[in-house]
């Protein structure tokens, strides 16, 4: 248990400004010495910056809007596959440009257990956006404009799965929609990875390790039963490969990103040679989400770009 002074000097140093002090103070419920969800919160989406100096790294804040950016993306993608329908407009203002969402619609499961991991998935990722807009208050970005329709089919046919002129429908079926949920999982997973180091705040690195834990369960769903699928259907191990080598391609020159192995040997947890998770920069994941090696600041399942200063992709080209 955090003690009051500990929680009121965090958030006074994480906290752009003195308005949002108060309501992170009192929404984590400082005067009872409470810990709730709010207390994640880090202040405005702004850099922190030195005005007689350069600028400085990221702010909490800043590194949890971008967190937020892509979570709007994987609920809006688990909630239309299962539910046919995405996030509540209640769910979806703050700051910067508020965009909707293209695509997208329930896939008929064929596999009962597959239907209920895609149910508690899609479950959990409504809670992270839910979590992470309670946190950020009134610092929160609304939710970007989201492709679900043409970036899966740009994402296939940029991977070699489909031929240019055909279309790659993600909701038309249960293995489509796994290997759109692949896309995702891994690359969230390396991305809160990547961020641990840049957030300053102990306790909101704890509540951003939680998340990342998550993730990391969902990747695992998705990659086990890929490669269950792939028992009877090798091509699976393949198509999964393609996918992972089309991560490679646009985040950077290193060999990083891993497939789900094949029928000889699974590959289910991608680690580094030490065992670990690894470790994707914020520019390398806009590169993934942008589809798109170069640096720019939009495309792909954000083709308006993504809300924040955290916002251009890398220089991999």
């Amino acid at each position: 248990m955090f003690d009051q002074g500990f929680i009121t000097n965090a958030i006074n140093r994480s906290a752009e400004n003195s308005s949002d002090r108060r309501n992170f103070l009192r929404a984590a419920g400082v005067a009872g010495f409470g810990v709730g969800a709010a207390v994640l919160a880090t202040g405005g989406p702004a850099m922190a910056v030195d005005s007689t100096g350069p600028a400085e790294a990221p702010s909490d804040a800043a590194i949890l809007n971008f967190a937020l950016n892509l979570e709007y993306l994987e609920a809006e993608f688990y909630l239309r596959a299962t539910t046919g329908q995405g996030l509540p407009d209640s769910m979806t203002t703050g700051t910067g440009t508020r965009g909707g969402v293209t695509g997208g619609r329930m896939v008929h499961f064929k596999t009962s257990i597959i239907k209920k991991y895609a149910d508690e998935i899609a479950a959990d990722e409504k809670a992270h956006v839910a979590f992470l807009r309670s946190a950020l208050g009134s610092a929160k970005v609304s939710r970007p404009k989201i492709n679900l329709d043409a970036s899966f089919t740009a994402a296939a046919q940029a991977a070699g799965l489909v031929k240019p002129g055909q279309k790659f429908d993600v909701y038309a079926n249960e293995a489509n929609f796994l290997f759109g949920a692949f896309i995702f999982e891994d690359v969230g997973v390396t991305a809160y990875k990547g961020a641990a180091p840049l957030i300053t705040n102990k306790t909101f690195l704890e509540a951003a390790a939680g998340l990342l834990a998550v993730e990391a369960y969902h990747a695992g769903v998705i990659r086990s039963t890929l490669y269950a699928l792939g028992i009877a259907l090798p091509s699976v191990y393949t198509t999964a490969q393609a996918i992972s080598n089309l991560r490679d391609a646009v985040d950077g020159p290193t060999d990083l990103d891993q497939g789900i192995g094949n029928a000889s040997k699974a590959n289910l947890v991608p680690t580094d040679a030490n065992g670990l998770v690894y470790s994707r920069s914020a520019a390398q994941v806009l590169n993934i989400t942008y589809l798109n090696a170069a640096p720019v600041k939009s495309g792909g399942f954000f083709p308006a770009g993504v809300n924040g200063v955290i916002n251009t992709s890398g220089a991999n080209g």
